[in-house]
C-alpha cells in the first residue's frame, strides 16, 4: 500500500516551478490547480510496482527517486534516477496502456505533482502551451536514455561511471551504492575498484 502523506491541490506559487519560464493567465492557473495534485511520499514507499496499471507520471519538485527492474533472478537493474524538476514514470505501461514492468521507487523523502493521462489531455486541449513544453521535456527525455544505451554498448565502467557523475553531480549523496551500481550494471565491489583508480 502506497504511504500517502497527502493529497492536495497545487498553489500558484508552485506552478512557475513546474512549468518553468512559462506564462498564465489566471484562467490557465486555475485549470492547472485543478488538474494537478501535490503529493508527499516517505523514503522507502514504492508509488509504482511491477505489474500495477500505470495511469499517471509525476514530476519532482523535492526528493530523489528511481525506476528499477527487478529481474527473475531478483537483481535490481537501476533504469532512470528522478531529482528535482525531472517527469518518472514507467513510460512503457503509461504511454501503452499496459501493466508496469518497471518498479518506482522514492530514494529520499519527496514532493511530487501527479498528473493522470486523462488530465494531460485535458490540460493539453485547455492549456495548449503546456503541450509543448511537457514535449520537449519527453523529448530530452528519450535522448537521454538513447545516449545511455550507447554509452553501455561502446564504453568501459569507468567512463560510464565518469559520465553518471557528470550528468547526476549531487546524486551520490542522495543514493546508495548499490543503486548506482546497478544503474551502470556492475557491482559494488567493481564500483569501489573504480572510485578508488580516479582518485
Amino acid at each position: 500500500m502506497k504511504l500517502i502523506e497527502n493529497e492536495v491541490r497545487t498553489d500558484n506559487s508552485k506552478i512557475k516551478d513546474v512549468f518553468q519560464d512559462l506564462k498564465f493567465s489566471e484562467e490557465d492557473i486555475k485549470i492547472i490547480e485543478s488538474l494537478m495534485h501535490k503529493m508527499t511520499f516517505k523514503k522507502g514507499v514504492h508509488i509504482i510496482k511491477a505489474g500495477d496499471l500505470v495511469s499517471n507520471m509525476y514530476f519532482i519538485y523535492e526528493g530523489c527517486l528511481r525506476t528499477y527492474y527487478l529481474d527473475t533472478s531478483g537483481k535490481e537493474h537501476t533504469i532512470q534516477f528522478g531529482i528535482k524538476d525531472w517527469w518518472i514514470t514507467d513510460y512503457t505501461a503509461f504511454f501503452l496502456d499496459s501493466k508496469a514492468i518497471l518498479n518506482l521507487e522514492v530514494l529520499k523523502d519527496a514532493i511530487v505533482y501527479r498528473l493522470s493521462k486523462t488530465d494531460r489531455e485535458l490540460l493539453y486541449a485547455k492549456v495548449p502551451k503546456i503541450e509543448s513544453f511537457i514535449r520537449k521535456k519527453l523529448e530530452r527525455a528519450y535522448a537521454n536514455f538513447q545516449k545511455r544505451i550507447l554509452t553501455n554498448l561502446s564504453q568501459t565502467a569507468a567512463e560510464g561511471y565518469v559520465k553518471f557523475i557528470n550528468e547526476y553531480p549531487n546524486i551520490e549523496k542522495m543514493v546508495k551504492n548499490y543503486h548506482i551500481a546497478s544503474y551502470l550494471g556492475i557491482t559494488t565491489q567493481s564500483l569501489s575498484r573504480i572510485r578508488k583508480d580516479l582518485s
